[in-house]
């Protein structure tokens, strides 16, 4: 069972950046379209970022132009970088990896957004 390991969520104040991982337990990152997603208090999970095996990315429009998605094939581990915090992004922020048939979830990290 691959594992996804998320880290660097916390409090930042508005304005500010922050730089989520998610490190694979076995090396998919490079094979798998890869994303993270948010879920607010009282919201549904939605997509914020994508990265394609092929590279290709996508992202949610009330992220684009701040936030990045990346990725280190090397290290097997997905990135997103997060600029111009703004409160309404505060929410649990979880890492996905899949392909036709697996779809893997991190046990996610919190981003609070906060003066």
């Amino acid at each position: 069972q691959v594992q996804l390991v998320e880290s660097g969520g916390g409090l930042v104040q508005p304005g500010g950046s922050l730089r989520l991982s998610c490190t694979a337990s076995e090396k998919i990152i490079s094979i798998y379209t890869t994303g993270w997603f948010r879920q607010a208090p009282g919201k549904q999970r939605e997509l914020v970022a994508r990265i394609t095996r092929s590279g290709r990315t996508n992202y949610a429009d009330s992220v684009k132009g701040r936030f990045t998605i990346s990725r280190d094939n090397a290290k097997n581990t997905v990135y997103l970088q997060m600029n111009s915090l703004k409160p309404e992004d505060t929410a649990v922020y979880y890492c996905n990896a899949n392909d036709v048939i697996y779809d893997y979830w991190g046990q996610g990290t919190q981003v609070t957004v906060s003066s």
